[in-house]
């Protein structure tokens, strides 16, 4: 069902199997909210002795999202830490990539990795016609870069919760050999489906396996 009130999120939680270079991962994400406008994103999974786990925290105002902080921890093998910070109204944001601290400019609407995608999901519930192209910023490492999302179409996505109706998108990239797609289902807030990114013609592929949406489990058939 889709969300009537498009200038917030449900929250929701949600189980991806994640496939690369043979192996399986799973992945549990979980969107909470604090019932006052703020919100926090995590995200994460662990397999043998590596594994990473990343939070996002932000606000949901007049229909848009305003990010706080953004944290990643890689474990075990990988041991990288990441952070962005973000204070509205200041000229720079912070950024922690490699052990190092960046002052980066905070051009309007700057988002960060994981808040991003929520919101993209707002900004098609806001849109009455979700399938146009879209563009955001977000502070990633040592830059912040405007993603260009093109809508390819609607599909259906076999998961193992069964067939899925979709919405299709792809970010472009300047480099040829990379490619991301994301499939988001209108049916259910536009929740992430699936994700395929390709580099070094190494495809990361994630797939959903299983959510709910304010505790409610979703089902394919969901009206």
């Amino acid at each position: 069902m889709v969300c009537s009130a498009v200038d917030s999120l449900r929250p929701y939680t949600a189980e991806y199997n994640t496939s690369a270079i043979g192996m399986n991962l799973t992945l549990n994400r979980e969107l909470k909210s604090d019932g006052a406008g703020g919100f926090t994103l995590t995200n994460g999974g662990k397999i043998l002795v590596a594994g990473f786990h990343e939070v996002s925290v932000f606000r949901v105002e007049n229909g848009e999202v305003i990010p706080k902080s953004y944290v990643y921890q890689g474990t075990g093998l990988i041991n990288r830490r990441r952070e962005v910070h973000i204070t509205p109204g200041e000229e720079t944001l912070r950024s922690l990539y490699k052990g190092e601290w960046y002052e980066l400019p905070n051009k309007p609407g700057t988002l960060d990795r994981l808040s991003q995608q929520e919101h993209l999901r707002l900004l098609m519930l806001n849109d009455p016609n979700p399938r146009d192209d879209l563009v955001i910023t977000v502070a990633d490492g040592r830059k912040v870069k405007d993603y260009k999302i093109e809508f390819v179409g609607e599909e259906i996505v076999e998961t193992g919760l069964g067939p899925i109706k979709t919405l299709h998108f792809e970010r472009l990239h300047d480099d040829p050999d990379r490619s991301s797609d994301i499939w988001v289902a209108p049916d259910w807030d536009y929740l992430m489906v699936k994700t395929v990114h390709v580099e070094d013609d190494k495809p990361v592929e994630v797939l959903l396996t299983k959510a709910s949406i304010e505790g409610v489990p979703v089902t394919p058939d969901s009206e």
